[in-house]
């Protein structure tokens, strides 16, 4: 056989095995999987760590990486269970990028935690003298790159940290991954209306069919109208 007829034939394979397995894996998800698809949440970047390689479903021809939504949606039910072990005031969520602002802010209105929003202010986890310190006893981050300040404030006192991780992000000082597009506007609303509604769940105090009384558009950063015209 040709070696291109080959290459064919295993192409075929495995689009018809991936296609079996999506549709088993169908029932199992948090949301319908073209829901997440279209949001983007498994969209990566052109860069991938050794950290993240265990995330990784394939590459597209554009040089993307693709994330496993399977293993996204696993990571969501387990960091829900976790968190929900906490006092809700005493889980974090800091959100230093633009994007990931509003996700968090409603994440925190739903779950009682307590925001970190916009710029980290150096010793706001550390300093003792600080007047407006806080206390938390876990931390949530949208991306240990852009919320450094936070994750290495976290590590430093013994804060358990769990952070949204795209493709190009190492594990330094986190604890807990959850591998997820963490640039994108949908991608974060999904993820942090998605853990909410979990945490909630898991608490006892939203049924498991039930949603919670926001949107995921309600999570959603809305587009500046600079935005818009650029």
């Amino acid at each position: 056989m040709p070696e291109d007829e080959e290459i064919k034939e295993v192409e075929e394979k495995e689009k018809s095995e991936n296609e079996t397995a999506a549709t088993v894996a169908e029932e199992e998800l948090l949301l319908p999987r073209d829901t997440l698809l279209s949001a983007g949440i498994h969209i990566g970047t052109r860069m991938k760590t050794g950290d993240m390689e265990e995330f990784i479903y394939r590459v597209r021809p554009d040089g993307l990486f693709v994330l496993d939504v399977k293993k996204t949606d696993d990571r969501i039910r387990v960091a829900a269970k976790f968190l929900a072990r906490f006092e809700p005031s005493k889980i974090a969520a800091a959100a230093a990028r633009l994007y990931a602002q509003e996700p968090v802010k409603k994440f925190c209105e739903v779950t009682k935690a307590t925001p970190v929003i916009g710029r980290f202010i150096p010793g706001l986890l550390s300093n003792p003298l600080y007047p407006n310190r806080i206390e938390p006893e876990v931390l949530i981050v949208s991306d240990p790159r852009a919320d450094f300040q936070a994750v290495r404030e976290a590590s430093s006192v013994g804060i358990p940290v769990v952070a949204l991780c795209s493709t190009d992000n190492e594990f330094s000082d986190v604890d807990f991954v959850i591998p997820t597009n963490n640039k994108g506007r949908r991608a974060l609303a999904v993820i942090y209306w998605l853990l909410a509604r979990q945490i909630l769940r898991e608490r006892g105090e939203l049924p498991p069919d039930k949603d919670l009384p926001l949107t995921i558009d309600d999570f959603e950063a809305k587009i500046l109208k600079e935005e818009e015209e650029t």
